[in-house]
């Protein structure tokens, strides 16, 4: 059965985490405290025992020249004697039944390990982040030119982040809690993560693609093996999004995984015409994610 966490389970969640992550106390202090919310936490119980999670961490994303919401995928888990009995999948299918009811387009995840990435591509993430090779600006230097001010850093540490497109963007609460676990470990060097991207509603990011880029004119039909209402076909016309009948000359035809990495710009610069002129090549980033 899965449902919400509530103050009984919760416990027992941050139990699950430590069983399976193996993090220091002070940082599950710091996630449990700031990042954890029952009503973002869906729990798979088996009689009556909490034996996988998943948390929504809710974001704000900078998308076409707007900022949509997003769920970040984080602490997914499974207790070791529970796995391989599908838990984790019910849970992933169940949580973006839940992000559409949010009316939250997009998902976002960073696997832990290599072998993950294939895992969550079953559920029709596909990569859409690079690691950085490059070190981010240091937070220590930062607090350091804002002595006693957490606020004026923070400005400054927005201020990096927030004009840049297809960006998780961060809030001051966020700040305060990665400042906090960065000082925990010493602060260290940061780069951008490798990520994956999923698609929960994919005509309301179509729309907001074809505000920003009035010029592209294109009809595609949408395939999504586990949420239906992405399957039909789309045309993007003069700024603005419309479903259409599938019986309509379409102009290319792609899967979920592919349309994500589209609408992102993820080395849209590698693929074959008309798709190259049709989605701009973007650098999206994403960092500072409580890793």
């Amino acid at each position: 059965m899965i449902k919400y966490a509530d103050n009984t389970i919760a416990p027992q969640v941050r139990q699950m985490w430590k069983t399976v992550f193996g993090d220091p106390e002070a940082y599950v202090d710091i996630y449990f405290r700031d990042k954890y919310h029952n009503n973002n936490t869906l729990v798979y119980v088996e009689d009556g025992k909490p034996v996988a999670s998943l948390q929504m961490l809710p974001y704000m994303f900078s998308f076409c020249g707007r900022e949509i919401p997003i769920a970040y995928i984080s602490g997914a888990c499974t207790l070791p004697e529970y796995r391989r009995k599908g838990y984790m999948s019910a849970l992933l299918k169940q949580s973006f039944h839940e992000m559409k009811k949010r009316n939250i387009p997009l998902s976002l995840l960073v696997p832990q390990e290599a072998e993950l990435v294939d895992f969550y591509a079953r559920f029709g993430f596909a990569p859409a982040f690079d690691a950085g090779m490059e070190e981010l600006p240091s937070l220590k230097e930062l607090l350091a030119r804002h002595p006693d001010d957490l606020y004026g850093a923070y400005r400054e540490f927005d201020e990096w982040f927030r004009g840049k497109d297809v960006t998780v963007q961060k809030s001051f609460d966020d700040f305060r809690s990665i400042v906090e676990e960065a000082a925990l470990f010493g602060f260290p060097s940061k780069r951008n993560l490798m990520g994956m991207a999923r698609i929960i509603d994919a005509e309301s990011l179509l729309r907001v693609f074809a505000r920003q880029y009035r010029d592209k004119n294109f009809s595609l039909s949408v395939k999504d093996f586990l949420l239906p209402e992405n399957n039909d076909a789309f045309v993007v016309r003069r700024g603005e999004c419309k479903r259409q009948c599938k019986e309509c000359e379409l102009h290319f035809h792609v899967g979920v995984d592919e349309l994500v990495q589209l609408l992102l710009g993820y080395h849209t610069s590698s693929k074959d015409e008309p798709l190259r002129s049709l989605f701009p090549e973007k650098k999206p980033q994403m960092n500072f994610m409580l890793e």
